[in-house]
């Protein structure tokens, strides 16, 4: 069994993926937008103009599969209480992500040595969803 994080963008999905693709390396391994799904969704579940949203996506970060969507298109959608995790084994391959990431992202901890790794450090993308990039010594 495995745990896997869903990721709800609120609209911006297709970008957000694009965006990793660039920044991780992200795979795309599948992607079905709203107009394809077979059974479409009772009246007044999505907005109207959405039918080209991302209904469901599934991509890959290195070994890690990670799922989002489009959600209901409804405004806005926190990412709050926790982090995804990225650990690459090379400090450059480390810097490069990160500054990746911070691209109209926020940096909450520079990368820098700690205790535990000789590179870590904390950003929040530009779509809220924060990640931590560490090195493991």
């Amino acid at each position: 069994m495995q745990v896997n994080p869903y990721l709800f963008f609120d609209g911006r999905c297709e970008e957000a993926v694009q965006f990793y693709q660039h920044a991780l390396g992200a795979q795309v391994d599948m992607l079905m937008r709203n107009r394809d799904n077979p059974e479409p969704p009772p009246p007044g579940m999505l907005p109207p103009g959405s039918e080209d949203k991302v209904m469901h996506c599934s991509f890959r970060i290195g070994d890690a599969l990670v799922m989002a969507s489009d959600g209901r298109c409804q405004g806005g959608t926190p990412f709050q209480g926790f982090a995804l995790s990225v650990a690459p084994a090379d400090p450059a391959v480390a810097e490069k992500f990160f500054t990746a990431l911070a691209e109209g992202g926020q940096v909450q901890m520079p990368l820098g040595k700690t205790f535990w790794s000789p590179c870590f450090g904390m950003v929040t993308d530009r779509f809220g969803v924060l990640w931590m990039v560490t090195v493991a010594s």
